[in-house]
């Protein structure tokens, strides 16, 4: 199958127990765009009957269609191709579950957030949740994997396919689960035609428990994430309870109310981040300056590599962060290019202004070079392991009072290095891990040279 009606198909992106999702181009225009084709499970036919999974398919896309916000994924198309529907929707490479390290396994450990981070993923995803309630809408399968992330680094919550008007009759057979384990709500496992907002809440809160802790909170009660992460406090430890209590009647009423209660915590964390920033600068003192130059020096030469040699290639661990880290030397040169004596690398503190695909960040490069920027004609397109030497440990705790040496705007960054013909290896600057993407995906860009 090359085309779906006037689409053309490039490549699979997931399934589920519905449909498939492709990335497809438009014609002429050439602009990429995501595509759920109905296609559903034959133990769902089974179960429901092609009808009635027709009529929620064809439901799903008017939810989606009726509602507009900053926050939720909207729909492009709708249309009919070989007897089967799809609609057509914007396409983010990014999402929560990816940037977390959540796995299909999802029990194993995942990546600790930085506390900014996890505060602005987690206010978006409120303030979506916020509209789709007003609407009346449940969405009922919230989860890392559904919080999609854009160029910009807002979030967008898809997936409807589940969600149902409040009051909604939908009949679901008994033995038909609806919802992801560990997010879903004890009452949507035993009930789920009858569950109300609350429950949306409580899969919000799963995600900010395993955001700010690396786990899921799978015993009961949880660890307390003050424990854990040491940014939080008993403040947050009771919060997190109201949110995950098992009892819909104990959680927040609202989105809305979720959101005060947060901020409220964020104004909090901030308080007693300025008091820890003041203090420590008080008590530091200037270091030695060292001008020699280290004898490290990452590989420079472009590699193509398939995943599952990568870790062992590039050094990462189970959550493809690096198993070791440099000591780095920096200094600004001129506002807009940084030294790194660890390594003798100099890089451009901001890099491309805007995310770009794989090919137009090599174009950029080429650019700079032609254009003599910074009076130099031999900057390169960095490497993955150069890269990671400049990449430090997630921000925690009194690791945020740094001032960042880099473009902190800049947060994926393209590397020369190729999964495929097709893919290439990029690298999360702020979350410090290392993992691959579809060349037409919308990253940044960074020259270096030396």
């Amino acid at each position: 199958m090359k085309s779906i009606g006037k689409y053309e198909i490039l490549g699979l992106l997931g399934r589920g127990g519905m449909g498939k999702i492709f990335k497809v181009r438009l014609p002429v225009i050439g602009k990429i765009a995501a595509m759920k084709l109905l296609a559903p499970n034959p133990f769902l036919v089974d179960i429901l009957g092609m009808d009635r999974i027709e009529a929620l398919f064809i439901a799903e896309a008017v939810t989606m269609a009726g509602l507009r916000h900053p926050n939720l994924l909207e729909i492009w198309d709708f249309d009919k191709a070989d007897g089967r529907y799809f609609y057509t929707m914007d396409y983010y490479c990014n999402n929560l579950g990816a940037m977390m390290g959540e796995s299909s396994r999802i029990e194993l450990p995942s990546r600790i957030m930085p506390t900014e981070r996890v505060l602005h993923y987690i206010r978006q995803t409120l303030e979506g949740l916020a509209c789709l309630h007003h609407a009346g809408i449940v969405h009922r399968d919230i989860k890392p994997f559904n919080i999609l992330i854009t160029d910009q680094d807002a979030v967008k919550i898809g997936d409807f396919g589940l969600s149902k008007l409040r009051g909604e009759a939908a009949g679901s057979p008994r033995n038909l689960k609806i919802g992801s384990p560990f997010y879903a709500p004890p009452e949507q496992e035993t009930d789920p035609d009858h569950v109300g907002f609350s429950a949306d809440l409580y899969a919000v809160a799963v995600m900010l428990y395993r955001m700010l802790t690396g786990s899921l909170p799978q015993a009961s009660p949880a660890p307390p994430a003050s424990q854990i992460n040491s940014d939080t406090d008993e403040n947050w430890d009771q919060f997190l309870l109201k949110a995950m209590s098992p009892k819909p009647r104990d959680r927040f009423n609202s989105a809305g109310q979720m959101l005060n209660a947060l901020e409220k915590l964020e104004a909090d964390w901030m308080i007693r981040k300025e008091r820890a920033c003041n203090f420590l600068n008080n008590q530091q003192t200037k270091p030695i300056a060292n001008s020699g130059m280290n004898s490290f020096r990452p590989r420079k030469e472009p590699v193509r590599i398939r995943p599952r040699e990568a870790r062992t290639f590039f050094g990462l661990d189970d959550l493809w962060r690096p198993r070791q880290y440099i000591t780095n030397r920096f200094h600004s040169l001129d506002g807009h290019r940084v030294l790194d004596q660890s390594t003798g690398l100099t890089w451009q503190q901001a890099g491309s202004p805007y995310p770009l695909t794989w090919k137009q960040a090599k174009a950029y490069i080429r650019n700079l070079n032609r254009e003599q920027s910074a009076g130099s004609g031999s900057w390169r397109f960095p490497t993955v392991a150069e890269l990671m030497s400049i990449v430090t440990r997630p921000s925690r705790g009194l690791d945020l009072c740094m001032e960042p040496v880099f473009d902190p705007s800049q947060k994926w960054l393209w590397s020369a290095d190729k999964r495929s013909f097709m893919a290439a290896w990029y690298l999360s600057m702020d979350l410090g891990f290392v993992s691959w993407q579809d060349m037409t995906g919308y990253y940044y860009v960074k020259g270096v040279r030396g």
